[in-house]
């Protein structure tokens, strides 16, 4: 079983700035994940020439199962509003998506709000610098899986940057799983390090290995975290990659466990 987490930046490569669709689906192929959670995730965005991200990375993997969940309506860093009901899905969209290579038998959205003042970030780059942004509201996607190993939850999300704001998100997060069948598992760029993971989740990290920024990874804001209660029906984590994929400034983290087989 290989899950996977990659923060897509909605598809830009770092080498030429551009978005190319056999450039995602390549990066997304080289995973071979079961089951892939990707982060800002474009739809009917002009920046990234009005592509459906997650349907072309549903499309590489071979899953039949997907979902898009939009947290906006337009583009962040320009002109947006939070996305608040499926009469927005007309207009470019920007989110998060799930994607598994088996059937899901029920799918599960929880809004995350968005911190209610301006922060200070760092923006790389020229014309970058200190800037303060407004905080954009992020969402959980949560699936009930039909694995060969029986049913589970694994779920994804894309926390704020702004520093304790992510940990109250983290918290409201593990909150909203806790009804869902075990084992459990959750996904994503959780912007913040693993030690603060864990103590503010009670979630075992599945992985520790950098991810951020992708030349040369120094930090990981990505995770893959396991519920301990039922985290046994797993097995052993067999091997971690953060491979250099061209595509995002992450790396995207990929899990290979050995579960038992069901009963």
């Amino acid at each position: 079983m290989r899950l996977a987490t990659f923060n897509l930046l909605h598809g830009r490569s770092l080498s030429d700035g551009n978005v190319h669709a056999d450039r995602v689906a390549a990066a997304v192929a080289d995973l071979d994940a079961d089951v892939l959670g990707l982060q800002e995730v474009d739809r009917a965005q002009p920046r990234s020439g009005l592509l459906d991200l997650t349907a072309i990375a549903a499309e590489a993997m071979g899953a039949p199962a997907h979902r898009f969940a939009a947290a906006v309506v337009g583009t962040p860093g320009e002109k947006w509003q939070p996305w608040r009901s499926d009469d927005d899905n007309a207009h470019p969209l920007y989110g998060i998506a799930l994607i598994s290579r088996w059937p899901v038998l029920r799918w599960q959205i929880t809004q995350l709000p968005a911190a209610p003042v301006r922060s200070p970030v760092w923006i790389p780059g020229p014309g970058g610098g200190l800037m303060m942004l407004k905080d954009e509201p992020r969402v959980l996607i949560a699936a009930v899986i039909d694995a060969p190993t029986g049913p589970m939850t694994v779920a994804n999300t894309h926390l704020s940057f702004v520093p304790g704001w992510n940990v109250r998100q983290l918290r409201a997060a593990v909150r909203a799983l806790r009804g869902l069948p075990a084992p459990r598992i959750l996904l994503g760029d959780l912007n913040m390090p693993s030690g603060p993971v864990r103590a503010f989740s009670g979630w075992r990290p599945l992985a520790r290995k950098a991810t951020y920024p992708s030349p040369a990874p120094r930090a990981q804001l990505d995770h893959i975290l396991a519920d301990p209660r039922g985290a046994g029906l797993l097995g052993p984590v067999l091997q971690v990659r953060t491979p250099a994929v061209g595509v995002s400034d992450h790396r995207p983290l990929v899990v290979h466990l050995d579960p038992p087989p069901a009963d």
